[in-house]
């Protein structure tokens, strides 16, 4: 309470009220009564230069007028009458309290009556006295003299009471002080408060602003130096805020860049383990089979055709995997265009069919699609070519059991689904999301066995991906189904879609 602006406010106001009063007080004790006389001297200065100097042209009235006027009794004599003596020629009292300032006149110009109880100035035509007639029970100014025209004077000026007067005033000080005080306390409150409310709201704000709560605002519509504070703080929380989003929003843009980067960082590790991985084996036997040619282990010209067959094979193994890396990184990265164009899906299917038809044959696999009219979708035809021969690929090297493989289509609102379905082994369902990955082989024995590299449903993924459509697999009871979606180009499907 006693560190509130409103507290010293009011602490600071009463303080300088009674400050004052408390300094008018000892002003009037030290220095009232000396400011007094010397008023009533400097009173007696003027009426000198005012009426004496100036006696033979004032009228009595205009004499009788300023000595009402100033509180003077005055008697006045001119020496150089035509009777030669001291004549009477003045005075605005009565006839008896003239007869005694006259007799005090004659006094002071004798000899025969005391100076007073102070002389407060002196010269060779005036003295000004302060004195107490003791007959009156009053305290007097006076001043008496004699000019060099010979007229004599005497003029007093009665002088209250000083000291009752100083604790008349005094007392007077300090109950208007106390009624000051009072009202003061009422007003420097209410002042106090409309003065210090702002300034509490922009303490409390600038507390929920350092607390970023940035929904706080300054409402005063103060026009002073406050309001102007208080809309400054409104600025400065709506650019605080918008500074602490800018830098939020950095800091999330740059905490994805570390998190892209590590993972960046893993996938390269985990690229070059794979690659190399990869990349062991057929180098291995190329390097094996090399060596026994270069030795002559086998002289015979069918054992060094099988040693170059071999070579050649793994070679070729290599080269494809490299192909499918480079693709793949084309894809992943965004630098292979895609060129989207409408085109018939079922004759690209079909020709993907006769394609493997060869290989199909040797696996002893009969491969199904039934579909006869043309499909028209939207895509890049290349590399959905390039998808439908992974798909049946791997139909082919994975069949089993009843060695079928159904090709549908199947419509999906303004989509056409298209599914490779092959009889065989389901994928394991730890397993089923992984298939996607790069260098991922549920068997990879068997992989091995044909020469796949675990590359081709990564490519299948990114292409997809290019071209902002889905691909997926599901397991059923008798075999395994790999879909992918494409655009309609205005053809619609009523075939059954039910599988195998």
């Amino acid at each position: 309470m006693k560190k509130s602006i409103r507290f010293q406010i009011v602490s600071v106001f009463l303080a300088y009220v009674f400050f004052s009063v408390l300094l008018m007080v000892l002003l009037n004790y030290g220095f009232l009564e000396k400011v007094y006389l010397k008023e009533k001297e400097n009173t007696l200065k003027l009426a000198y230069r005012e009426i004496i100097l100036k006696y033979d042209s004032v009228e009595d009235d205009a004499l009788t007028k300023f000595c009402s006027a100033n509180n003077l009794s005055a008697v006045i004599y001119n020496m150089n009458s035509k009777e030669g003596s001291m004549v009477n020629s003045y005075s605005n009292l009565r006839s008896e309290d003239a007869d005694r300032l006259r007799a005090r006149l004659f006094g002071y110009m004798s000899g025969l009556e005391p100076e007073g109880d102070e002389i407060l100035d002196k010269n060779e035509i005036f003295t000004i006295l302060y004195n107490q007639d003791r007959m009156f029970q009053m305290e007097f100014v006076e001043m008496w003299g004699k000019t060099s025209d010979g007229i004599a004077f005497i003029l007093r000026s009665p002088m209250e009471s000083i000291t009752e007067s100083v604790k008349i005033s005094n007392r007077f000080y300090i109950i208007t002080a106390l009624l000051i005080g009072a009202i003061s306390v009422v007003f420097v409150g209410i002042f106090g408060i409309r003065i210090t409310r702002p300034i509490t709201e922009l303490t409390e704000l600038s507390q929920r602003m350092a607390n970023l709560d940035f929904d706080a605002k300054f409402s005063g519509t103060e026009e002073n130096e406050i309001g102007i504070l208080g809309r400054n703080f409104n600025k400065m929380s709506e650019t605080l805020e918008k500074t602490i989003a800018e830098l939020k929003t950095a800091n999330n843009e740059l905490q994805k860049d570390i998190e892209e980067k590590e993972e960046i960082d893993e996938m390269r590790k985990e690229f070059l383990s794979n690659v190399s991985h990869e990349l062991k084996t057929p180098i291995a036997l190329i390097q094996g089979y090399a060596e026994g040619l270069q030795d002559n282990i086998n002289d015979d010209p069918e054992s060094r055709e099988f040693y170059c067959d071999v070579i050649i094979d793994e070679a070729s193994k290599m080269n494809q995997m490299v192909k499918k890396l480079l693709t793949l990184n084309q894809l992943e990265f965004g630098n292979d265009q895609v060129n989207m164009e409408r085109f018939d899906l079922t004759t690209l299917v079909r020709g993907v069919i006769q394609a493997s038809a060869i290989l199909a044959q040797q696996q002893g696999t009969e491969i199904i699609f039934r579909q006869d009219t043309p499909v028209y979708v939207w895509g890049d035809e290349f590399k959905v070519e390039e998808v439908v021969t992974n798909y049946l690929t791997n139909a082919i090297h994975y069949v089993k059991n009843e060695n079928k493989i159904d090709i549908r289509f199947v419509q999906n609102g303004n989509a056409i689904k298209v599914i490779v379905f092959n009889t065989g082994d389901p994928i394991p369902e730890e397993d089923i999301e992984k298939v996607w990955i790069k260098f991922y082989k549920v068997d990879k024995a068997r992989t091995r066995e044909y020469g796949g590299s675990g590359i081709g449903l990564s490519i299948v993924k990114a292409i997809m991906d290019s071209m902002h459509q889905q691909c997926g697999v599901r397991n059923y009871t008798n075999g395994v189904a790999f879909w992918f979606t494409l655009e309609s180009g205005g053809s619609s499907i009523e075939e059954d879609c039910n599988l195998l």
